[in-house]
């Protein structure tokens, strides 16, 4: 199993807006369950700290393997995900470990 860990700053210039990018973000990867071979979990989390040095977004991922998370990277349907987000996202940052 390889475990997918994805933290993102969302765009915003309320505290508002940010609120509604991160709810885009969460619903968008959240509609991905069932849809990926190889996808065995999936939780999004926001974050509730409102620390300024925060992630805004987490994304946790659990594969069967490394090819099935290589296999994630071009599925059509997370591509279209990732086109849908656009430029939401300010910052992302990853963590990928067995």
């Amino acid at each position: 199993m390889i475990k997918h860990i994805v933290m993102w700053k969302v765009r915003g210039d309320t505290p508002q807006e940010k609120a509604e990018s991160a709810d885009f973000v969460k619903s968008r990867f959240e509609g991905l369950i069932g849809r990926i071979p190889g996808l065995n979990k999936l939780e999004v989390g926001l974050d509730t700290s409102g620390v300024d040095y925060a992630c805004d977004v987490v994304l946790y991922t659990e594969f069967e393997s490394q090819e099935a998370l290589d296999a994630y990277a071009t599925h059509a349907e997370h591509l279209r995900v990732k086109q849908e987000l656009g430029d939401r996202r300010i910052a992302r940052y990853q963590v990928d470990y067995t």
